[in-house]
Parts: structure tokens; C-alpha cells; sequence
């Protein structure tokens, strides 16, 4: 065999391994900063140059338009002292929220929802969801963690203020 021959099989080889519909997607690597791309971070520096703030401090910021044209302005910080000092609250109170998002199908439900399907009919005639009865325990872990809101019967949508932190946090899951 040839070495172009050889060549073309491999080529053959990986491209049937990446069509594979189980084959893990590849995470993107961010790019690598240029100048003026800390124009988020470099606010956030200047804000907290007030003596109260030494320790630093944590923003996170979106401007989201999801497949349902809906559009979301959103951004949020604290000085580092407020995060581990306790006057954001305890830590502990906070599982109920992470616990609601550490399941496959509660991120499949939200995905969707996202996207667009906000009834129940809708997002129980998804492949893989499990039972209808399922789904709604699932909705509801959601709804009690504050993830959704069900503004009419039968309804569901992803609170105005959770958007954006939802984003962020797969944003950080995924880095």
C-alpha cells in the first residue's frame, strides 16, 4: 500500500469515527486574549478600586437572544469579601439549586425550554424524557430551585433573571 493510499484510508477512517452519532462533540478552545478583550474585566478593576473592595470581586454579564427571538440583558457582581465573607448567604443553601441542574434530563428539559417548548405536551413528546409523570418531577425539582416558573397551566419557562446565569453556568461546565 502507498503512502497516499495509506493516507486516504486514515482520512476514510476518522471521518466515519467523527460521523459517528455517539462520538463526544469537541469543546472549543477559546481563543487566546488579544488586546482590548478584557473590556468586561477591566470595568469591573476600576469599580472595585474603592478601598471597600481590595479583595477583588466576580461579575458575569450576558446579552443572550434565544432561538424564540427572546432577548435577555443581563449582568450581576459582588465584591470577593460579599462571596466568602457570608453576606451573600451560606454556601449550603445553594446545593438545592446546583442538585436541581446535576441531572441529564432537567439540562435536556431547560435546553428546550430554551429553545422554545414551553408546554408540557411539547416536552413530554421528546424522545428520551422517561414518563409523563417523569417529566413533571423533573419540572417541578426545577420550578422549586427556582430554574423555572409556570405562568400558566401547563406552562413553563425559565425565569427573565435565571437566563443568563443559566448560560454561564454551562459556560462553565463546558471549560
Amino acid at each position: 500500500m502507498t503512502l497516499e493510499e495509506r493516507v486516504a484510508e486514515l482520512e476514510r477512517r476518522l471521518a466515519a469515527l467523527e460521523d459517528r452519532p455517539d462520538a463526544p462533540a469537541p469543546r472549543p478552545e477559546p481563543p487566546p486574549p488579544g488586546e482590548g478583550d478584557f473590556w468586561a474585566l477591566d470595568g469591573l478593576k476600576t469599580r472595585l478600586s474603592a478601598p471597600r473592595a481590595e479583595q477583588g470581586g466576580v461579575l458575569y454579564t450576558g446579552s443572550v437572544r434565544l432561538p424564540s427571538h427572546e432577548r435577555y440583558d443581563w449582568q450581576y457582581g459582588l465584591p470577593t469579601e460579599a462571596l466568602l465573607d457570608g453576606e451573600a448567604g451560606d454556601w449550603t443553601d445553594l446545593a438545592e439549586s446546583f442538585a436541581a441542574l446535576g441531572h441529564p434530563v432537567r439540562l435536556r428539559l431547560l435546553r428546550e425550554i430554551l429553545g422554545g417548548r414551553r408546554t408540557v405536551a411539547e416536552l413530554t413528546a421528546l424522545d428520551g424524557l422517561g414518563t409523563t409523570g417523569q417529566a413533571y418531577h423533573h419540572l417541578r425539582q426545577l420550578a422549586a430551585a427556582g430554574w423555572l416558573q409556570s405562568p400558566g397551566r401547563g406552562r413553563y419557562e425559565v425565569p427573565p433573571g435565571r437566563v443568563v446565569p443559566l448560560l454561564v453556568a454551562i459556560a462553565i461546565a463546558r471549560t
